[in-house]
């Protein structure tokens, strides 16, 4: 059981060194582009909310 935890370790660190990290710059433009989306979507569906509210206010209720 040890033995292959070690081993799993060990393969572990051998594949994390093989990665390609993104550099900092591209890091830093794909959180900006991530966070620039997510508000865009977080206002459109306010806008659908209120939208919705308001016709459930106007035609059901």
């Amino acid at each position: 059981m040890i033995k292959k935890l070690t081993a799993y370790f060990a393969e572990t660190r051998i594949e994390l060194k093989r990665v390609t990290w993104p550099s900092r710059e591209e890091t830093l433009r794909m959180t900006a582009a991530v966070v620039f989306i997510s508000i865009v979507v977080a206002i459109f569906l306010g806008f659908l909310d209120i939208l919705f509210q308001y016709l459930l206010e106007a035609f059901i209720l």
